[in-house]
């Protein structure tokens, strides 16, 4: 497998144009097949999941183009059945492909999806959306078997926050019969994002940004064009690195409205920084990071979970203690034992909550991913570090980002990609 030699302790300076959102092109490219016709997607972040993505639709009978930062997708005349297990079991969000094919063809047979190892993360409230709009469920020992005659609008109160649940019930709602009112749905930037390419292909949609989600069925719906909103998460972690580094970066392609509570946390740090309508400028500083009372991760737009792996990083340069607490997932501390290697000082709580006691000198040390998340923050842990760092295991990070390793080294960063010898 390819990895990464990092070598640390380089100041990150100059312009970094964020990509479009793996969380939001996934369930957009889902969605573009509900269309009668060609839809075009720009702002396409050229990564793995991506790919695999395109390859589940191509799978179903649809026709692809990728070139350069656009599809193109014609739906044609979707096969049941017809995705190989191997691209299912590649990722969990190939269970976004349930939402649209449940009204285009009535029945849906697949494994239950994969993706990174993040604790129980379980479809019950997906087959409960389902559910409530008319589905019949079978749960076998690897499968999942959905079937149904007619979507029919309703009142659905999710049992969690879920985003891809959300995403998975907006999809289906949007060619049911009738009205569907979606409470407690997720209101991510990607969750908008996606509603908003549904309305430029004739959803009726309200409420997208709240926690009440309003459809009204339409009949068909026809091709959109749609540029794919940037990656805040992509975003946050480029700032994370700059910070980290006592660099200088300015980062376009975004909307900083969807990282407030990120940048709260960074304020409260001691970060100086610009924001503008469509980029945030991370200012170099000097002195001492200040600790963080409480980083406490929680459903949008609260901090993100999957800005907390990178944003702890940078609590080992704080002079004093931060308490982390991932309160979504299971397991999503697991990423601390390969900084301590690198000599952070950390003090485990339990599987959810540690301390963080900085300030920590990191050094270079073999680490390795261990999810996409972790593997972002692993590569600003080795960035931050004195000396080279080996990280394996990079196939999390192409799976996330797009090039990372390219646009760290046009700030001036030292990062080789190495391939594995036949």
């Amino acid at each position: 497998m390819p990895k990464f030699i990092v070598q640390g302790g380089r100041k990150l300076q100059g312009t970094v144009k964020i990509s479009g959102s793996k969380n939001a092109v996934l369930p957009i490219i889902c969605a573009s097949l509900l269309a009668e016709d060609k839809t075009t997607l720009t702002n396409v972040p050229d990564i793995a999941d991506v790919h695999s993505m395109l390859k589940i639709v191509e799978s179903l009978g649809a026709k692809v183009n990728f070139e350069n930062d656009t599809v193109e997708i014609i739906p044609g005349k979707l096969k049941k059945n017809a995705i190989p297990d191997e691209l299912i079991n590649r990722m969990r969000a190939s269970i976004l492909i349930i939402g649209p094919l449940i009204p285009l063809l009535g029945e849906v047979k697949m494994p239950f999806p994969g993706g990174c190892v993040l604790g129980k993360r379980s479809v019950d409230t997906h087959t409960y959306a389902f559910k409530k709009l008319g589905c019949k469920i079978i749960e076998e020992k690897k499968y999942i078997h959905i079937t149904s005659k007619k979507l029919k609008g309703t009142k659905i109160i999710l049992p969690e926050l879920s985003v891809t649940a959300t995403e998975n019930a907006i999809m289906a709602a949007v060619l049911a019969e009738g009205e569907t009112e979606i409470r407690l749905a997720a209101a991510e930037p990607h969750v908008q994002d996606l509603c908003i390419f549904l309305q430029k292909m004739g959803a009726k949609i309200e409420g997208i940004g709240t926690n009440n989600i309003k459809i009204k069925g339409v009949k068909k719906l026809k091709g959109a064009k749609h540029s794919i909103t940037g990656d805040y998460l992509e975003a946050g972690t480029f700032a994370i690195a700059a910070v980290g580094t006592k660099g200088d970066v300015k980062i376009t392609g975004i909307d900083p409205g969807h990282l407030d509570s990120f940048w709260q946390k960074l304020e409260e740090m001691g970060v100086k920084f610009t924001l503008g309508k469509d980029y945030a400028h991370i200012h170099p500083y000097s002195g001492n990071l200040q600790p963080v009372t409480s980083l406490k991760t929680a459903v949008y737009p609260s901090f993100a979970t999957d800005l907390q792996a990178p944003f702890t990083v940078l609590l080992t340069q704080a002079k004093g203690v931060s308490k982390v607490f991932e309160t979504l997932f299971e397991g999503r501390l697991s990423y601390l034992f390969e900084l301590e290697k690198m000599g952070a000082h950390i003090e485990f709580l339990n599987a959810h909550q540690a301390l963080i006691i900085g300030k920590s000198k990191l050094k270079g040390s073999l680490i390795s991913s261990c999810d996409i998340r972790a593997g972002a923050a692993m590569v600003v842990a080795a960035l931050i570090a004195e000396g080279e760092t080996e990280i394996s295991n990079i196939r999390y990070i192409d799976r996330g980002y797009e090039k990372l390793e390219d646009k760290f080294n046009a700030l001036g960063a030292s990062i080789k990609r190495i391939q594995p010898k036949d």
